[in-house]
């Protein structure tokens, strides 16, 4: 696949190793493609990626991933223009200040972001642990478990099919509202590493029986 990220920090960068390794192009949307920062996660990645604008990036790539902060979320999408019927991966959360929920219970970010791109078919992922974890989702033989939501099956199924890629049991786990109840996924695992003092390899995991 042809996948464009938008943000080249912790998240965009682990991600888009994996990918790489995967076997996928890359294209890094950047406000700066050509700073130090960026070119040297290219470096680290290799011959598989490359950075270039954020309408650049948007406009090549078949598959979209949005790993920037929220306060940069809208400007990034407005930026990407039109990302008519591509998949468009949601990484964010919406938090505020002190931790807190930006936006109310009665909605979420990846409904909000489905709202400023329109024309895309959104799939909420890889939101509710941190990089460290993306980097190697192993805890000794079992996979950790990441939880995804969309509206359209067929983007579910490309993205499913990458979060496999990355080393993850992938998890269906309905329409895009359900992002109201994955985003605050992020907030306990939070609390966990910081107010319990667990540490940052930490990770879900969904038991049957």
């Amino acid at each position: 696949m042809k996948i464009a990220i938008i943000g080249t920090g912790r998240v965009g960068g682990t991600l888009g190793k994996a990918w790489a390794s995967a076997g996928h192009d890359l294209v890094f949307g950047s406000r700066d493609p050509q700073g130090q920062k960026t070119q040297e996660l290219m470096k680290s990645i290799g011959e598989k990626a490359c950075a270039d604008t954020i309408p650049g990036a948007a406009a090549w790539g078949e598959v979209m991933v949005l790993a920037v902060p929220w306060n940069a979320v809208e400007e990034s999408l407005r930026a990407a223009g039109s990302l008519a019927d591509k998949l468009l991966i949601d990484c964010t959360n919406p938090i505020g200040s002190e931790m807190q929920p930006a936006l109310p219970n009665t909605t979420s970010g990846g409904e909000q972001v489905a709202q400023w791109a329109p024309e895309a078919k959104v799939v909420k992922a890889f939101n509710i642990i941190g990089f460290d974890v993306m980097a190697n989702p192993d805890f000794a033989g079992q996979k950790a478990s990441l939880f995804y939501c969309g509206d359209d099956p067929l983007a579910k199924a490309k993205a499913a099919r990458l979060i496999t890629e990355v080393g993850f049991e992938s998890i269906d786990s309905g329409p895009l509202t359900v992002a109201r109840y994955l985003e605050p996924m992020t907030l306990l695992w939070v609390s966990l590493v910081r107010g319990q003092g667990m540490g940052r390899n930490i990770a879900f995991k969904l038991l049957r029986r």
